[in-house]
């Protein structure tokens, strides 16, 4: 839900698009912070994300903020992005790496918008990326649906920057043994999406510091072309302290 007033709109993220029971998925919220910027956009999340209330979308000089009262939500800002993926797997890959998922034996968070095993289809995006064998890179499929989409059939930004977030915590988390939440995404919307097609999507690892782990992810067409790229910054968290708020 949205409504606007000068340079604030008023967003509502709906319990569907939740990562964590009780807060909203990171790329999906981040992505609705993005929309109110051009361009490449870098958005630091600063808390976890409330549900079915009323969040203010303020715009200023610097960027964007996105505040529940006086709190501060997450932030953004234009950015810059030189990631470049390495070479898509392929929808045959992708396909049969999904079945090695690691969320399917062990799964912190299953009821996530994005990666959740306890969603069904048309419900949750069920982006599995699992292990392709090839450069530390999981993968997965995903064929978005019409209701994801505008008036002509492209998916909306903020289900493509969902779909670029949970892929990236999974090129690290079989080797993990507490869960990731989303610090930061950056992303660069290429080329459209279009509901209805089969996409690849693809995370992999580009380094890590203490409790930060920091990953890349894409998403292909089918014949390869990379129409959305996205690097995160991952924090390893006490699930037990999270989910108790």
């Amino acid at each position: 839900m949205t409504s606007a007033t000068g340079d604030t709109r008023v967003v509502s993220i709906d319990r569907r698009f939740c990562g964590p029971p009780d807060s909203g998925n990171g790329g999906y919220t981040c992505g609705l912070v993005a929309g109110a910027l051009p361009g490449v956009v870098a958005v630091t999340l600063r808390r976890p994300p409330p549900l079915d209330r009323e969040l203010q979308l303020v715009r200023s000089p610097g960027g964007v903020a996105l505040l529940d009262g006086e709190a501060t939500v997450a932030e953004g800002c234009r950015a810059e992005l030189s990631l470049e993926p390495p070479p898509c797997p392929g929808l045959a890959v992708a396909a049969e790496a999904s079945t090695r998922y690691h969320g399917l034996e062990q799964h912190a968070f299953p009821s996530c918008f994005v990666c959740g095993t306890g969603r069904e289809p048309g419900d949750g995006l069920r982006v599995f990326a699992g292990d392709t064998g090839t450069d530390d890179l999981v993968a997965g499929i995903w064929k978005p649906g019409s209701d994801l989409a505008d008036d002509h059939g492209q998916v909306r930004p903020e289900f493509v920057w969902a779909a670029l977030d949970c892929p990236g915590a999974w090129a690290w988390l079989p080797e993990l043994e507490r869960p990731l939440v989303l610090g930061r995404l950056t992303v660069s919307l290429d080329r459209p999406v279009q509901a209805g097609r089969f996409y690849i999507i693809g995370g992999w690892r580009l380094g890590r510091q203490g409790r930060k782990h920091e990953s890349g992810t894409t998403v292909w067409s089918a014949d390869g072309t990379v129409c959305a790229r996205a690097q995160a910054t991952w924090i390893e968290i006490d699930p037990e302290r999270f989910l108790a708020g």
